[in-house]
């Protein structure tokens, strides 16, 4: 039978500022974990659950880990979701395999390329095996990957290394949805942002699964950021006008990216993304302070020949976090401004999370009988122990960098 006497539990690893959880929460599931390594990206997670009224459920229930996945162990960590009582009432039972509807994550790329120096199991940014065994321990009803592109498209150059995860995923019971690229564009994102999504229904409760289908309607950077530049340039302005002349030429923003620790700051991405922002009347050369803080009007607001930079509640409503029009209000992200700016950038769009997860909770909502594998048979792995081969230095694993670079590439020809 299927699952519609109850709500559906989910716990999502490399969780970061919460868009995944965001889009989920939206689509019915209830998280019971989410484990993120980053503090700032954690303590916003737990900013967000503690202010927001439709978030109670995740305030009682909901852990929320900062550490590295690894040392993450959910059956003993992670309270049984129907609150049972250990033997003797001596306090509560934990999650037990085959309890957990859904288990996702943005999974890094392993970085098993030359590039990478082919540290591939030894190198901590390497989760995807942490993944799958995961999945083994915990046997959720569920399964949602989500990655940048590059893994998917074009579908020869990693093949061998999808059929690798998928195998395995067979091997513990999976049948296998597909591995799809959405574009955040087509679910009301203003934003070229493809998104590489693998879902599998474990057997016991496969009764079939549909893609979310794409929106006819482009939501523009000009309607999505109107009013807020309204408000920071002012109504009637030349600023503004100047702003919204340009904006109004274009559709949706390239891909943001948020940088990382190591590299990247809190800029609008590489050189043809700026370029791409640029015709779109933004200065993507930094990231402007927030409003309330603002002590110098022409490098955050620019000029008539320069135009605004972004605030980071501005990138969010590019990435389609909640903004001021939510009954709750805009999502909080807590930490200084490259912080919060790289939460964002880094960050999976809620409206696509949302419509994966929707269709994954109609799948596990089904009632009648199980349906057969449409296939069953294991794929041909060229590198079954997860030593990579030799690859030249242009085959290193894809970032979302690229997906940047190629959706800039796109915008400007």
């Amino acid at each position: 039978m299927g699952t519609a006497h109850r709500k559906l539990t989910s716990i999502e690893i490399c969780a970061g500022a919460g868009g995944q959880a965001v889009g989920l929460h939206r689509a019915g599931f209830r998280h019971l974990a989410l484990v993120e390594i980053d503090k700032w990206a954690a303590a916003t997670l737990r900013a967000n659950i503690k202010s927001r009224p439709s978030w109670s459920w995740e305030r009682e229930h909901c852990l929320v880990r900062e550490t590295d996945v690894n040392d993450f162990k959910p059956l003993k960590e992670v309270p049984d979701p129907e609150g049972r009582r250990g033997k003797r009432g001596a306090g509560k039972r934990m999650l037990e395999p085959g309890q957990l509807d859904l288990l996702a994550g943005g999974v890094p790329c392993p970085p098993f390329s030359a590039a990478g120096h082919q540290l591939g199991r030894d190198d901590e940014r390497d989760l995807f095996p942490r993944m799958l065994d995961l999945v083994a321990e915990l046997k959720p009803r569920a399964v949602m990957i989500e990655n940048v592109r590059g893994l998917v498209e074009p579908e020869l150059k990693f093949r061998y290394y999808r059929n690798h995860i998928k195998n395995r995923l067979r091997k513990a019971g999976y049948v296998i949805c597909g591995w799809r690229v959405l574009e955040a564009q087509d679910f009301g994102v203003p934003q070229l942002r493809p998104r590489a999504i693998l879902v599998a229904i474990h057997e016991d409760h496969y009764r079939g699964f549909d893609w979310p289908v794409p929106q006819k309607r482009v939501h523009r950077v000009v309607d999505a950021l109107g009013p807020s530049m309204e408000r920071r340039l002012g109504t009637g302005t030349d600023r503004f006008a100047r702003w919204h002349e340009l904006a109004n030429l274009g559709t949706v923003a390239p891909t943001l990216v948020g940088g990382s620790k190591k590299h990247g700051g809190a800029d609008l991405g590489p050189t043809r993304a700026k370029r791409a922002w640029e015709n779109l009347g933004v200065d993507g050369m930094g990231v402007a302070n927030d409003e309330d803080s603002m002590v110098d009007p022409d490098r955050d607001l620019g000029t008539l020949e320069r135009g605004p930079k972004l605030t980071v509640q501005q990138a969010a409503i590019i990435q389609g976090f909640p903004d001021d029009e939510d009954a709750e209000g805009p999502w909080k992200f807590i930490g200084g401004k490259t912080a919060r700016y790289r939460q964002v950038g880094n960050a999976f769009p809620p409206p696509v999370a949302a419509a994966v997860g929707e269709r994954i909770s109609e799948a596990l909502n089904r009632t009648g009988p199980l349906r057969d594998d449409p296939n069953p048979e294991f794929e041909p792995e060229d590198d079954p122990s997860l030593v990579a081969p030799e690859l030249p230095l242009q085959q290193g694993f894809p970032s979302l960098e690229d997906d940047a670079e190629d959706s800039a590439r796109a915008l400007i020809g």
